[in-house]
């Protein structure tokens, strides 16, 4: 019988999604195993693991992840994916060791429709989301619901709109208060 040899895959291009399978990590495994039920993403251009996680479960997952050792947040984030697509908070978290070589690093990935845009504050999990989640809200409008001062960071508490947002329409003037 002869062997078969792998094939190139081809660079033609195809309107169908992709159907690769994306092979689950150390901490999504562990989850698993614990009941967290998640989707794993594919993992960044580092190879950081990432994960999607429904917004009724972020608390829940933030929690055992802080007890599981990731008891470092670096940063939180958003990003809007394109007009009329979804809104997405980022948590990239650190459970630092001893060794620096035995660190890991994971991403949580809140996709949120635009119209609902509200996610569980993480900020009583780790406290240097304060300010973080607070620049997403004003840049983005993401609400982060149990946050204890969600207000304006860069903008005037008066502006009206969320400036990084991609379908967000520019003033025609901008007023200069107090340039001198």
């Amino acid at each position: 019988m002869a062997e078969e040899t792998p094939t190139a895959p081809s660079t033609e291009s195809s309107t169908e999604p992709s159907t690769e399978i994306v092979e689950a990590g150390k901490v999504s495994k562990w989850l698993t195993e614990n009941g967290f039920e998640h989707d794993v993403l594919e993992p960044d251009h580092l190879g950081i693991e990432v994960i999607k996680v429904e917004r009724e479960f972020l608390l829940p997952f933030c929690t055992a992840l802080y007890s599981y050792g990731f008891n470092q947040l670096q940063f939180q984030c958003g990003y809007d994916t394109g007009p009329g697509g979804d809104l997405v908070s980022v948590y990239h978290l650190i459970k630092i060791a001893d060794n620096v070589n035995q660190s890991e690093e994971l991403r949580l990935k809140v996709f949120l429709p635009r119209d609902d845009a509200r996610v569980p504050s993480v900020y009583w999990i780790w406290k240097g989301a304060d300010w973080q989640e607070r620049e997403t809200y004003d840049m983005y409008g993401i609400v982060y619901e149990g946050h204890p001062s969600l207000k304006r960071l860069l903008m005037p508490e008066d502006w009206v709109g969320w400036p990084l947002r991609k379908d967000y329409i520019s003033p025609d003037f901008y007023e200069l208060q107090d340039a001198y």
